[in-house]
């Protein structure tokens, strides 16, 4: 059913939570692949240099750390294993990946605001459920 799943992680705890729900669905699943896929809000280019390419290398080695911890925290499953890296508006670039890698399902974290954390979903998370051109797995 699901032979290309993507799991969207931002190294919060309910990624960490979708990242084991993606786990368990690619054991069952057994899908061809299991697509990893960390993104990050592009740098300000009014920053100027040195310190642009300062903050370039910090944002993109958070993002390693990031990555590297969920496809630790996925273990072992049946399926090959892709990651990316990408700079950009987060929601935008999970869409264009789902798209241009024909994902099956899309598996994100929901992040909660204020006292309503239970209702609501992040922005993030709201703009892939709109526009997803897949179903989607939103994990609390």
């Amino acid at each position: 059913m699901f032979g290309k799943i993507l799991l969207a992680v931002d190294g919060s705890e309910h990624a960490l939570h979708a990242t084991r729900k993606a786990a368990e669905l690619a054991r069952c699943m057994k899908p061809a692949e299991l697509r990893v896929v960390v993104a990050y809000d592009p740098i300000p280019l009014y920053l100027g240099e040195p310190n642009m390419q300062i903050v370039i290398t910090n944002r993109k080695g958070e993002a390693e750390e990031v990555l590297t911890a969920a496809v630790k925290e996925l273990g072992d499953v049946p399926c090959e294993i892709h990651t990316e890296l990408l700079e950009g508006d987060p929601a935008e670039a999970i869409l264009d990946v789902a798209t241009t890698r024909k994902s099956d399902v899309i598996v994100i974290g929901s992040r909660g605001l204020g006292r309503l954390a239970g209702l609501l979903l992040g922005s993030t998370s709201q703009k892939v459920v709109a526009h997803a051109p897949c179903p989607v797995l939103i994990v609390r």
